[in-house]
């Protein structure tokens, strides 16, 4: 017996952060779980100037390919998530009209710096995405997209003692700059965290309304 819920609309959910810092993995990681647990999915995937994510995703066999839309954003690709939004705007319409049946859209913002934002006209909920890789000093660069996203996950859990990354000092730090708010971990090699994140995303955006 399905324990779909009805919606009273799709949740647009956000995903942005740095280059390299899994935001693709991590989109790969939520499909499954979506899928077991009876919640249909789309996504839109931003690039620079070509459609690489969106043919990763369409390659992976995870989800139906047409429910997946690439944007050539031409330009940095913050203007395209929080600027002049509609682009993106268009291409989730686009998936909301074709497929009705959808619960979530996610919205993959191409890498850009800790500065990114999403446009509350595109989204209802983002994540921002960063990995112990890049140090562990950048919660306290205490950029837009650590600050202001509404959720917060450090990825790469697993490479924190490789690269001399103190992952219990981000945690702290994330958690202090973010007003108490604490960020969610992952490996999204293992994928370890990727079900605890949707619980979250159920209890803060998917079935609200």
């Amino acid at each position: 017996m399905s324990t779909k819920h009805t919606l009273p609309g799709i949740a647009r959910i956000g995903i942005g952060g740095p280059v390299g810092s899994g935001k693709t993995a991590l989109v790969e990681r939520l499909i499954p779980i979506f899928k077991a647990r009876d919640i249909e999915v789309g996504v839109v995937a931003n690039d620079i100037v070509t459609q690489e994510d969106a043919e990763r995703i369409r390659r992976s066999g995870l989800i139906d390919p047409q429910r997946v839309m690439a944007v050539e954003t031409g330009a940095c690709p913050h203007t395209a998530i929080r600027e002049d939004p509609s682009m993106n705007i268009q291409a989730t319409e686009h998936l909301m009209e074709k497929f009705p049946e959808l619960d979530v859209v996610l919205v993959e913002s191409g890498g850009d710096n800790l500065a990114s934002t999403f446009s509350l006209e595109l989204v209802d909920y983002w994540l921002f995405v960063i990995d112990t890789s890049g140090g562990d000093d950048i919660p306290r660069k205490r950029g837009l997209g650590i600050l202001r996203s509404d959720l917060l996950v450090i990825n790469k859990t697993d490479l924190a003692p490789l690269v001399g990354a103190d992952l219990q000092r981000m945690v702290e730090e994330g958690t202090m700059v973010r007003g108490g708010r604490s960020p969610m971990l992952t490996n999204c090699k293992t994928g370890e965290g990727i079900e605890a994140i949707v619980d979250r995303l159920i209890d803060d955006v998917i079935f609200k309304g």
